[in-house]
């Protein structure tokens, strides 16, 4: 993983990322986040285990998961789990207060469930990802596929303002569940994040937010000179 012809957002995540892999000891059941930065940890991660370190895994995304594989962490059935020792993922936009929006990278869901599962999620990001309030990164928002063209009017009608995710051939993108993904845009800083996605899981229809709160536990910050910091 050399640094040398690296842009400074890549290096700051690729330093956050080296950090949060000192925090994974033996013997520890872990979660992977998706993302570019926790591509960079999963890279650095596999190192650890060629070397020696056992562990097991559980990933958020076929992608993670197939990285992982490719470098050598093992991964374990998500139905084989009751609880996992540690979480390592990324987020979009986090507040002091720690909430976030996830979901940039369409695997919301599985991310909320493998957070929920963990004693602790350390939340791996570069300096750029820090706001004061959430709501400029569109907050992805998992539909079901069953009605969804009226799930969206449902949104639209309640003056949610968004757009259904699209691969590049400009077919709707699927989640690795066989979800949508409806992205919403918010004109205004979110002042209550919980009661947004309060009343978002309340249209029938909408699976999850990408609006996560009481998760995060240390957020390892990343910046363009190759420095680190800890938030406890």
């Amino acid at each position: 993983m050399t640094q040398t012809n690296d842009s400074p957002s890549i290096k700051a995540k690729k330093a956050a990322a080296l950090k949060a892999v000192e925090f994974v000891q033996d013997q520890m059941i872990i979660g992977l986040g998706t993302g570019s930065t926790i591509a960079y940890f999963i890279e650095a991660l596999g190192k650890r285990c060629q070397a020696g370190l056992k562990i097991t895994a559980i990933a958020s995304s076929e992608r993670s998961m197939r990285q992982a594989r490719l470098v050598g962490i093992p991964i374990v059935d998500s139905d084989t789990i009751l609880e996992l020792d540690l979480t390592i993922d990324g987020a979009d936009e986090i507040d002091p207060l720690k909430q976030m929006i996830k979901g940039g990278g369409g695997a919301l869901l599985r991310e909320k469930l493998i957070a929920s599962a963990s004693k602790e999620m350390i939340v791996v990001i570069d300096e750029t990802k820090l706001v004061n309030k959430l709501g400029k990164f569109p907050v992805a928002t998992e539909i079901s596929i069953f009605t969804f063209r009226h799930i969206v009017k449902k949104l639209k009608d309640h003056g949610y303002c968004g757009s259904l995710r699209v691969n590049q051939d400009q077919s709707l993108y699927r989640t690795d569940n066989g979800n949508y993904i409806f992205d919403i845009c918010f004109p205004e800083p979110i002042d209550n994040p919980i009661f947004e996605h309060n009343r978002l899981k309340s249209f029938a229809g909408v699976l999850e937010t990408g609006l996560f709160f009481n998760l995060a536990g240390r957020v390892i910050i990343g910046y363009q000179n190759g420095m680190t910091k800890i938030v406890a």
